[in-house]
């Protein structure tokens, strides 16, 4: 069905060294600082885009 979320960067240190954890599905661990995390989708908001005045979206 999908593709499983893959972050680019800690969110920690910035650090690029990850590997999927050991935790289960969605957790990540950085070589780097040694930390563990895991990627979670919230949903979707409500409210949508709206444009502010330079043209551009905003939230």
């Amino acid at each position: 069905m999908s593709e499983r979320a893959a972050p680019f960067h800690c969110p920690y240190c910035g650090d690029e060294d990850l590997r999927p954890g050991e935790q289960g599905h969605g957790a990540w661990e950085c070589g780097a600082c040694n930390r563990a995390f895991q990627l979670k989708f919230l949903g979707l908001l409500s409210r949508g885009l709206r444009r502010n005045d330079g043209g551009g979206e905003a939230i």
